[in-house]
């Protein structure tokens, strides 16, 4: 169910506002991810309840997809420029379906021995996407052909395709950040400092610097150098989740316990706002809209532009 809340405006980046004017709550089940359809409009969210939610940006009516998965869904993502779009779940499955007729599952893909804790489309290999689980081990999938390409270790809490060029991969693992080339597999990067599990990944949108997220920290990882060139402290708000605004780039919306930590990196200046009335779980953004969603463990999806 929608309900619509007053736009108000709580930050300013040289003019630059950021409210909430959108909610939907599902039925008291914690959400665990949410994604943009590369054309802004839809926007898709699963959690507990084993099913996806799908909602139209245009008029924000919802549909939803059967619960085919037999337990938590952890992650969600559209294929790009497609209304197709996959999920992985704790019950060792990836299942593809498609936002025009979501009523029933297009493929399903199973073989791993542990729990799907997350997976990510090529931006430009469109029928390539990746999936890694409990156990440490990624596997390159082909929609076309319905067979696994590679599987290689290095991912337990995510992975993320490099944007628009698709050239890397970035995969969290324990305290660890590795960053793989897609072509050769070999491993360009290990990015190490995180004192806790790192939990969450987001890439800038030139795919030119990694955010990583644990508890306690943010770090900033440039591709150039390979270095960390930025990082933020939590102070006790627990960070979750981040995404980079789309259409400020060097702004940082951190998911933490309630609240957002935004993180204007250009000044390393921070403000906290609340957000919602559990953990910001997972954090999407949409360019062609401008649009930032957040999804929590309150059972709720809110939108913020």
């Amino acid at each position: 169910m929608y309900s619509g809340k007053a736009p108000l405006t709580i930050f300013f980046i040289s003019g630059f506002t950021f409210a909430e004017f959108g909610c939907i709550r599902t039925r008291n089940s914690k959400v665990t991810c949410c994604h943009f359809s590369s054309d802004g409009k839809l926007l898709a969210s699963a959690g507990h309840d084993k099913k996806v939610v799908l909602w139209n940006m245009d008029n924000l009516q919802t549909q939803s997809t059967p619960e085919e998965h037999k337990l938590v869904i952890t992650d969600v993502r559209f294929r790009p420029n497609s209304s197709q779009l996959a999920t992985a779940s704790v019950d060792k499955s990836v299942r593809l379906w498609d936002a025009a007729n979501p009523s029933y599952c297009l493929q399903e893909y199973s073989g791993h021995s542990s729990a799907v804790m997350s997976l990510d489309f090529h931006p430009k290999k469109t029928d390539l996407f990746c999936f890694c689980d409990t156990d440490n081990e990624i596997r390159y999938w082909n929609i076309t052909s319905s067979s696994c390409a590679r599987i290689f270790k290095g991912g337990t809490a995510q992975v993320r395709f490099q944007p628009r060029l698709g050239q890397l991969l970035a995969a969290a693992s324990d305290k660890v950040v590795s960053i793989f080339d897609v072509e050769t597999n070999s491993q360009m990067y290990s990015f190490q400092g995180h004192p806790e599990l790192v939990n969450y990944i987001c890439w800038d949108a030139n795919g030119e610097v990694l955010a990583s997220v644990s508890q306690n920290l943010v770090k900033i990882w440039s591709m150039t150098s390979g270095e960390c060139i930025q990082e933020l402290s939590s102070n006790g708000n627990q960070f979750h989740s981040c995404v980079f605004h789309p259409s400020y780039s060097t702004l940082l919306v951190v998911g933490g316990l309630s609240s957002f930590e935004l993180w204007n990196m250009a000044d390393n200046k921070s403000m906290t706002i609340p957000a919602h009335e559990n953990i910001v779980s997972a954090l999407a953004q949409s360019p062609v809209t401008g649009m930032v969603a957040s999804a929590s463990h309150d059972s709720s999806v809110k939108l913020w532009k």
